[in-house]
């Protein structure tokens, strides 16, 4: 059975300017980084302990063919998305998020 999820409002915005960001080199490209991200938010939600923890209780789990990872918290009745983030950012950035 699959959980809900709900992003936190930064992690939200984060996936809307990347989507943004890879159209805008290529159209198309967008939806394709949106693809790649939804078939991970799938399967987190089908089996969330399925990806490693990265932080304390956060779990990672990366995007294929795209250089950002998922970071998300698994609570008893839903996944919060924590960070949609670059591979190559600061991790303290999203670290620094409850």
């Amino acid at each position: 059975m699959s959980k809900r999820i709900v992003f936190r409002a930064s992690a939200d915005a984060e996936f809307s300017e990347a989507a943004e960001w890879y159209e805008k080199q290529r159209q198309g490209l967008g939806l394709e980084f949106l693809d790649h991200v939804q078939n991970v938010l799938d399967a987190i939600a089908h089996d969330p302990l399925r990806f490693s923890i990265a932080l304390r209780d956060i779990r990672e789990a990366l995007v294929s063919r795209f250089p950002y990872a998922v970071y998300y918290r698994v609570k008893p009745d839903r996944i919060v998305i924590i960070a949609i983030f670059h591979c190559s950012r600061d991790p303290a950035a999203w670290q620094s998020r409850n």
